[in-house]
């Protein structure tokens, strides 16, 4: 469920939810916010599957995010979602609710809570209707997650988390180390690697994998790539290939 990218999420939300959205600004300045945009036309290549594609238009305004999404695998199967998300800034914590619904019947939503500034606790629980739906997420979804993370190291901002399921009994587990570098101004280099090990379903073997997704950013482009082993808690394998452009 693409209701929150878990792993660009922590660590970054109170410094991208207004210093780099160019409405933020104008907010401040004018009282109205102006929306900001992000296209991500994405590649998914698998193995032993047909090659899909997906494409995320995602706007924001101010702590207000809303994303419109279409995912096609061949003529096996397709799927168009639609979501909202609310970050909300306290003092010393940065609350994020978000909900997601998409073809099929699916439905679901998240809670995520930033606690402290330059150490912090990362906490958060999803939830679905376990409707029909292939997951861009990566992670469990009906899931527990707890982590740290850190920004004291200059123009770094490093997390260590957990994303656990725990609803539907498949001991499906993600490990992520994330960190991310502000090469300047308008530069930044990201890495992530995770290690899970779970069950498709609870009546099926257990599987383990890793994987590793890099990411560059540039102004108003990025490029992100990934390897994923096991995508999905499946016995496939697949690369992602992600461009991006703000506006």
């Amino acid at each position: 469920m693409k209701v929150l990218p878990l792993c660009l999420l922590f660590l970054t939300l109170g410094a991208q939810a207004n210093a780099s959205r160019p409405g933020a600004i104008d907010a401040e300045t004018t009282g109205s916010p102006q929306w900001s945009f992000k296209l991500t036309p994405s590649y998914y290549a698998t193995s032993k599957q047909t090659a899909a594609v997906d494409v995320n238009l995602r706007a924001n305004s101010g702590p207000h995010a809303l994303w419109l999404g279409y995912y096609q695998r061949g003529n096996e199967f397709e799927q168009t979602r639609a979501g909202y998300e609310l970050t909300l800034a306290l003092p010393h914590a940065t609350l994020v609710p978000s909900l997601q619904i998409a073809s099929h019947g699916f439905a679901g939503g998240s809670l995520n809570l930033q606690l402290g500034d330059e150490i912090c606790a990362l906490l958060g629980i999803g939830r679905t209707n376990a409707g029909d739906y292939y997951n861009l997420n990566f992670d469990p979804n009906d899931s527990a997650v707890y982590g740290l993370g850190t920004r004291l190291l200059p123009q770094t901002t490093l997390s260590l988390y957990t994303v656990r399921d725990n609803r539907l009994h498949t001991e499906q587990v993600v490990n992520h180390a994330v960190a991310r570098y502000q090469l300047a101004e308008h530069q930044r280099l990201s890495l992530d690697l995770f290690r899970k090990h779970g069950r498709p379903a609870p009546d099926e073997a257990s599987v383990s994998g890793n994987g590793l997704a890099l990411g560059y950013d540039d102004g108003q482009l990025f490029l992100h790539l990934a390897r994923d082993r096991k995508v999905n808690f499946s016995n496939d394998n697949q690369t992602r290939v992600s461009l991006g452009w703000r506006f």
